[in-house]
């Protein structure tokens, strides 16, 4: 019984022979394949943009635009797509051509329609395993967020199972990592999680507070107490009271006002610049921080005794770089998001900015790939986000080094520049390092096929080259 709510399969085909239309037609029809038809090449080509089959059968020779014209602009438009060449002529340099090009298989007309429906019927097979796996990665996604946080590695999967243990119990906590990982969101989670959540959620950002008004911010401050005290103001900790106190960048607290916080969490009483009395709060403390606070203890910037009453309870917060594996979890997220955001529909990554993303050492973490699939999602025309849909600075082989000094030297030898060979060179050399010099495994990432990576081996002269993993081999 078929699947209904399994999505049809589209293929297009491209013939100005009416005949050979309705032949091929017939010899493939078969139930969850939607097929097309075109006459013309132009026609054709404005269906797939359209449409987006995912699978193309075209003609070699017909009127105004030849098949390898098409296949041109195809790969073009999405390299993802599935081509078959058809011709009458055939020849071994044509074929050498078309598989140069980027074409899936190369078929001599008259066809054999079991050859065809072998041939097809293996890419109808590895579509659907496409799908499968995007509605996989969809459930996955949904199951994958924990309090407005995306993750399943085990460094987030440790984060989650953290913040459900110390929520309901702490009174203050630090949490570290670097720049655009995300720790606001883990303080908001923790303050949902919390016997606070029914209260306010206050946040301060210590690094934008100048350091003379610090003390006024957090305690509020009295009529008459300093120039342009007109009126009685409560501080952060009174507006909070009841509820949870974020502190962003602790680390640029100033040290006297470090003390004053230090007394609050010990006594929960709160005294207004310009006041004699004091009032009681009652306040948890996130406290977060990019910087190393012990590095800061020796260096005298930072109070070794609020650092132990803060990091009680610590809770550190992965780079990217140390959970790529939600890399792609990340990516659908975001996509989807913005998406929504821009009224289009997205429908995810090529295959070659994916490569892109992987290969990047992301230094700004999962806010720089917010950012960067933010600006893509804007640019694109199309439902898929390419490599020129990406900011400028993702194509420069250097920013996609990684940490390993080895790893990222064959990437690094590949000089950049504007030229479609030469960005389709800096694509090879990323995918077999990626597959692990594997060819096989590297054609399929580049949704090609092995000849034609044979092809492109040789033409960029990469035949003798050698990943971090060794030699490239085919399986």
């Amino acid at each position: 019984m078929s699947d209904p709510h399994k999505t049809a399969i589209s293929l297009l085909i491209i013939d100005d022979n009416p005949g050979s239309l309705e032949l091929l037609s017939a010899a493939l029809a078969q139930p969850g394949l939607e097929i097309q038809t075109a006459s013309d090449p132009q026609q054709g080509l404005d269906l797939i943009r359209l449409r987006r089959p995912q699978i193309v059968l075209t003609d070699l020779v017909m009127p105004r635009l030849s098949g390898l014209e098409v296949l041109e602009q195809i790969v073009e438009f999405d390299p993802s797509i599935d081509v078959i060449l058809m011709t009458a002529h055939y020849s071994t340099e044509s074929a050498v051509e078309a598989i140069k090009k980027g074409a899936t298989d190369y078929l001599n007309k008259p066809i054999s329609i079991a050859t065809l429906r072998e041939r097809v019927g293996k890419l109808l097979d590895e579509a659907r395993r496409r799908q499968h796996a995007l509605r996989l990665e969809g459930e996955l996604l949904a199951s994958s967020e924990f309090e407005g946080i995306i993750g399943r590695s085990p460094l987030m999967l440790q984060l989650f199972s953290q913040i459900r243990r110390v929520a309901p119990h702490y009174r203050a906590l630090l949490v570290t990592g670097p720049t655009g990982t995300g720790k606001d969101l883990v303080a908001q989670a923790i303050h949902r999680r919390s016997p606070a959540h029914l209260g306010r959620y206050a946040v301060l950002n210590c690094s934008a507070v100048v350091e003379t008004l610090f003390e006024s911010e957090l305690f509020g401050h009295v009529k008459g107490s300093f120039t342009g005290a007109t009126a009685d103001k409560p501080g952060m900790f009174e507006h909070a009271h009841g509820g949870t106190l974020f502190l962003d960048e602790i680390g640029d607290m100033p040290l006297a006002t470090q003390a004053k916080l230090l007394r609050i969490l010990q006594n929960q009483e709160v005294q207004r610049v310009g006041s004699l009395t004091t009032r009681k709060v009652d306040v948890r403390i996130i406290a977060a921080t990019n910087h190393d606070l012990r590095v800061a203890i020796r260096e005298k910037r930072f109070r070794e005794d609020l650092y132990y009453r803060l990091s009680m309870v610590e809770l550190q917060v992965p780079s990217l770089a140390d959970r790529r594996e939600d890399l792609p979890l990340l990516e659908r997220h975001f996509i989807a998001q913005f998406g929504a955001q821009y009224g289009k529909e997205i429908r995810g990554l090529t295959h070659r900015a994916q490569i892109l993303l992987a290969q990047h050492s992301w230094p700004g973490n999962v806010r720089e790939l917010e950012n960067v699939l933010g600006h893509a999602g804007m640019m694109t025309m199309g439902d898929m986000i390419d490599v020129q849909d990406l900011p400028a600075y993702m194509n420069s082989p250097s920013e996609h080094a990684s940490g390993d000094d080895s790893a990222a030297e064959p990437t690094a030898t590949v000089k950049q520049s504007g030229t479609l060979e030469e960005q389709e060179r800096v694509l090879i050399v990323r995918a077999l390092e990626t597959a692990g010099g594997n060819q096989s495994h590297a054609a399929r990432i580049l949704s090609i096929g092995r000849d034609a990576l044979r092809y492109k081996l040789k033409k960029h002269n990469l035949e003798g080259m050698r990943s971090e993993r060794g030699k490239a081999t085919s399986e």
